[in-house]
């Protein structure tokens, strides 16, 4: 692992990622077998000002132990002490970061319906919490590092130390920590997916039209006030931040009912330590009415009835298939890298700021302007090299926004 590479990773954490204000509460979910590069976080953060810095360790082999063991009643509760812990510190405007680096496969072994039901109390006590996030009334990043398990399964055939090795170079070049100033390449990158953002929003369609050759053949209706974002946001009082390093996405949301055909999945999606492999979903009036899978069902179907949000799509993201993370071609079995690398949607909870005032309009203002609500919000991948996308305005106007894959300017 290239030490000078590390160093400029983790400063892009700390000043382009969270962006880190003087007297600011950092918290950091991770691992703990990331708790090295987690120590190293900390003290930058506390370098660049933060007040306090707080640790949320997981080790997700002990909650592996937790879900073939423990008592079944333990998996509709979510301890209060933990809800308590992010609500109270997102109340005192703390950023937090997130590391997201797990064994895609982890829980394979485990009962759908004790992943199922524990996801959807946390997702519920913690609802709270992620509004705020979804909202931007908190900083928020997502990151990632090798783990042992994660890396053997990207890199297959190699022995551990190799593939960790080469999982940290995909990840330094992924993130441009490899380029002689990381910061000028990440505004750099922005102005370009402004340049997109700037397409879009200007066209302002009303429905995006979607098809490739695995099948999917989709039609989206955009809201009245929608807005593509990409690259930073701004949380409050105007702090510029990006939720997501890498990124090369540009987004927004769907009309909640505005949704109807057959959309196919063209990477795995891990979700709850297992993957879903080769799976669809039909659409009627914006409403998931049928959905198949090949490898994790039941995960899918316990995806989708989570809730009734949960039946419905709350975002839309275009990346091209011509960008780094898809050239490098490396199956990463983790969203925030696959995402990165593929056009993809969102089952779930919309983003409010994605709608013109969005961010200040109640829940039934929400609702009432067509923005879904749920307490799940899961990207899977449909990007292909062959996707063509077709704008269509209000006045009926179509105008190509992707051809063989790819944005046509």
């Amino acid at each position: 692992m290239n030490k000078n590479y590390l160093e400029k990773y983790s400063l892009l954490i700390i000043k382009i990622g969270i962006n880190i204000q003087q007297d600011q509460i950092l918290v950091i979910n991770s691992p703990i077998e990331c708790a090295e590069f987690t120590r190293k976080i900390s003290e930058i953060a506390y370098k660049e000002g933060a007040r306090e810095v707080v640790i949320n360790w997981d080790d997700e082999l002990s909650t592996k132990i937790k879900y073939l063991q423990g008592k079944d009643e333990i998996f509709d509760e979510f301890p209060e002490w933990r809800k308590e812990l992010f609500i109270s510190y997102a109340k005192k405007g703390a950023a937090f970061l997130s590391i997201s680096a797990s064994d895609p496969e982890l829980m394979k072994s485990v009962k759908a319906d004790r992943l199922i039901r524990f996801g959807k109390a946390s997702s519920t006590a913690l609802a709270e919490y992620r509004e705020r996030l979804m909202s931007d009334k908190n900083v928020w990043c997502i990151a990632s590092i090798p783990t042992k398990a994660w890396a053997k399964k990207v890199f297959q055939g190699v022995n551990e130390e190799e593939a960790v090795e080469k999982l940290w170079q995909a990840i330094f070049e992924a993130v441009r920590a490899t380029e002689e100033d990381p910061v000028l390449a990440w505004k750099e990158h922005q102005n370009k997916l402004k340049e997109s953002m700037a397409f879009l929003n200007e066209n302002n369609f009303k429905y995006l039209v979607y098809k490739n050759s695995i099948g999917t053949d989709l039609k989206i209706e955009l809201p009245k006030g929608h807005i593509w974002l990409g690259g930073s946001s701004l949380g409050p009082e105007g702090v510029e931040f990006v939720a997501n390093i890498p990124t090369e996405e540009v987004f927004t949301l769907p009309l909640r009912t505005g949704i109807n055909g057959k959309v196919v999945s063209s990477k795995p999606l891990n979700y709850n330590g297992n993957l879903i492999e080769n799976f669809s979903l039909t659409f009627k009036a914006g409403r998931i009415i049928e959905f198949t899978a090949e490898n994790g069902y039941e995960n899918l179907k316990g995806l989708v009835d989570t809730d009734e949000g949960s039946h419905y799509l709350g975002e839309v993201a275009l990346v091209p298939f011509n960008s780094p993370i898809s050239n490098s071609n490396i199956l990463y079995y983790n969203t925030l890298f696959d995402e990165n690398a593929s056009c993809h949607l969102a089952i779930g909870e919309a983003y409010p700021t994605c709608l013109k005032n969005g961010d200040k309009m109640t829940k039934d203002e929400l609702k009432a302007a067509g923005v879904n609500n749920s307490i799940k919000h899961v990207d899977f991948m449909i990007g292909t090299s062959d996707l063509s996308i077709m704008g269509i305005t209000d006045q009926g106007i179509e105008i190509e926004v992707f051809k063989n894959g790819n944005f046509p300017f």
